[in-house]
């Protein structure tokens, strides 16, 4: 893989949430405070990196069934691939990349395996198909467990899309057992569209699935606009401008959603995962500022947990997870969390209601991160634009 065609991988999504017309940058007044720049860690706590394998082509996602061994890693052409023993498969899982559109923020972006996966063996693909939209896509493990079949495709959800960035990427199975996906805008600058706010469409929202009922899925009936007739009924959120990545804590079902800034600042929010109808605020609100004035009506808007500015170089937030493993005891429930501008190892708790005892992990350079992962048996792993996936482990304690 080269410079040229690595440096192509989410392009739009830092040049969109770094560039824009000055006179759209925010100048309200502030309506929550930034959070307090990191802390150092304790001496006596050291993290490092660990590299787990090369020779992949643009992976951009890791995951893996509850408790299964396995490493599933995406590339971002169309292709799952499978680390078993600390070996690189030969075969794919899984490729459709005669179906993926690949370049800038599209491609195959994430995949979601199934609560149920060891009984049911299904896997929902979220991807870019060949025309630019949005597709989510079920698929089955054939009877060779290190392969899925491709021809048990089955289309779940299909969204149009205008432009070719703020797509979001995610499928997630919440503790609830239903799937939420991630939607960006729908791109250009400043959501034109006005996408964010308008609940009749599923661009700039966090969705809510029930996929083990109806063909291809019901809408749950406790999201938001179920039954009022408000809404899409798929929407359990809105006001998003970028939700790249999004997480629920395995221990307490909290969700971290990760959303990517426009001109001057990144967020991350943290709320019960049963909390519905929420409006994280874009297009009025970028992070905890407003956005567009004289229009700028923050009530109802539900305030970030933590917000940073791109004065330090930052430009895009890369949301993590929060560490639920057994190998690192002393991060117990640290939500980790970088940039793809800096690559900063960050994490925080997230305690009484607030963020707590923010931190800054010196490890050694990991190139340009793209993405968290996290394992079968709650470990996590960091993504880089190299082509390298990294371990997060213990470091040496001082001499």
């Amino acid at each position: 893989m080269t410079l040229a065609r690595a440096s192509l991988l989410l392009l739009t999504l830092i040049s969109t949430a770094c560039a824009g017309p000055r006179d759209e940058r925010a100048s309200g007044p502030t309506i929550a405070s930034a959070a307090p720049a990191a802390s150092k860690p304790a001496a006596a706590i050291r993290l490092a990196i660990e590299e787990v394998v090369r020779g992949l082509q643009e992976p951009i996602y890791l995951t893996a069934p509850p408790g299964d061994p396995r490493l599933f890693i995406l590339e971002r052409a169309g292709r799952i691939r499978i680390v078993e023993n600390g070996k690189l498969t030969a075969k794919p899982f899984l490729d459709i990349t005669a179906k993926v559109r690949n370049g800038g923020e599209q491609g195959f972006l994430s995949v979601a395996f199934h609560p149920h996966y060891s009984t049911n063996g299904f896997l929902f693909a979220h991807y870019t198909d060949r025309k630019g939209d949005t597709r989510i896509e079920r698929y089955a493990v054939s009877s060779d467990s290190n392969v899925a079949d491709p021809a048990s495709a089955k289309l779940i959800l299909s969204i149009d899309q205008r432009y070719s960035n703020h797509q979001g990427g995610l499928n997630l199975f919440g503790p609830d057992g239903h799937l939420y996906i991630g939607m960006g805008d729908g791109g250009a600058q400043g959501d034109p569209h006005g996408n964010g706010q308008n609940r009749n469409a599923l661009l700039g929202k966090l969705l809510r699935l029930n996929v083990d009922r109806g063909d291809p899925y019901t809408v749950p009936a406790s999201n938001p606009y179920a039954r009022n007739g408000e809404g899409r009924g798929e929407i359990w959120a809105i006001g998003l401008r970028n939700p790249w990545r999004f997480a629920f804590d395995r221990r307490d079902g909290l969700l971290y959603i990760a959303d990517v800034g426009q001109n001057s600042s990144e967020e991350i929010n943290v709320v019960p995962y049963t909390k519905s109808g929420l409006n994280y605020g874009w297009n009025v609100m970028e992070g905890a500022e407003c956005y567009r004035l004289p229009l700028c009506n923050q009530s109802a808007k539900q305030a970030p947990a933590l917000t940073y500015s791109h004065s330090d170089g930052s430009c895009s937030v890369i949301g993590g997870f929060v560490y639920r493993g057994r190998k690192l005891p002393e991060i117990q429930g640290h939500y980790f969390y970088s940039d793809y501008c800096n690559s900063r190892l960050r994490s925080f708790r997230f305690a009484a209601g607030r963020v707590q005892d923010e931190r800054e992990w010196p490890v050694a350079p990991l190139g340009t991160v793209v993405s968290f992962g996290e394992d079968g048996a709650g470990e996590l792993y960091l993504l880089s634009q190299n082509g390298r996936v990294y371990r997060l482990v213990a470091g040496k304690a001082p001499a």
